[in-house]
């Protein structure tokens, strides 16, 4: 073989090798680095709050046994929980405190629901600027005997006019019912309705002179059960012609043969002046 054949031949083996080892390198083996994400959980710190480890009925008082101490999230801790950084003895401090509104198991305990125990029942349910006045009632006006403590009611008056005819008037519209006797508390489910004979209202001011006026001029007062769902509506029906006057104006009403006769006290009396 001439010389220029194998110089060729070399040139073009060694060309060769090196576009295979070229070749080679580029498609080589890669390494591919997974990194994995990993998920990190923070733990909102939790405050030990009071709350009823039993269903609590309004005019209960409360015991050790009917508080405990539950983990809160810090975040939804609201004004007016008992905390355990706030009152660590809250359990001992408010034993005997008699309940005002209905709490249930596993409920915060809330201040404005508890009465100082040292109080009275009556007194402590009260809201405060409410009066407590009673009036009876019977089977035929307490809806069957069926008005509970707690439940809210219209006060109906009937009297009779100087025609013989009678005549009905709402005096007073959503009205709670504090006691039936002396009953506070709702009935258990299961136990039979003993009816009543009184029925005690929570009442403004106003709403108090209405009722004992309507007491003395009505034939009856009858109380008209109202649905559980009209507790948040405003007790807006007062029947104001039945109020003593003008406020601040010091006054007497005489109620003669159904008519009242407003005689202020402060005008002079004419038969002393003769």
């Amino acid at each position: 073989m001439k010389p220029a054949r194998l110089i060729i031949l070399s040139v073009a083996l060694v060309a060769a090798g090196g576009a295979a080892f070229l070749a080679m390198n580029l498609t080589g083996t890669q390494t591919v680095v997974q990194m994995q994400s990993e998920t990190v959980v923070k733990k909102e710190p939790v405050i030990d709050v009071l709350v009823a480890s039993a269903n609590l009925p309004v005019g209960s008082r409360l015991s050790e046994d009917s508080m405990r101490w539950a983990g809160w999230p810090e975040g939804s801790i609201v004004d007016g929980f008992i905390t355990s950084q706030s009152r660590p003895e809250a359990i001992t401090e408010l034993k005997n405190a008699i309940v005002r509104l209905p709490i249930f198991e596993g409920e915060p305990i809330r201040g404005e629901k508890i009465a100082d125990p040292g109080n009275a029942v009556m007194s402590s349910l009260l809201p405060s600027g409410k009066r407590a006045v009673a009036t009876e009632i019977s089977v035929s006006t307490s809806a069957g005997g069926f008005i509970l403590p707690n439940d809210r009611v219209d006060v109906i008056m009937v009297r009779k006019e100087d025609d013989g005819t009678f005549s009905t008037e709402t005096i007073l519209n959503n009205i709670r019912v504090l006691a039936i006797d002396q009953e506070i508390q709702e009935k258990e489910e299961g136990q039979k309705t003993v009816v009543g004979t009184t029925a005690t209202l929570e009442l403004s001011p106003d709403q108090s002179k209405v009722i004992v006026v309507a007491q003395q001029m009505a034939e009856r007062l009858t109380l008209a059960l109202r649905s559980v769902a009209d507790a948040q509506e405003p007790d807006s029906v007062l029947a104001k012609h039945l109020l003593s006057g003008d406020s601040g104006t010091p006054s007497i009403q005489v109620i003669k043969s159904g008519v009242i006769q407003k005689m202020n006290d402060t005008a002079p009396n004419s038969s002393q002046s003769q």
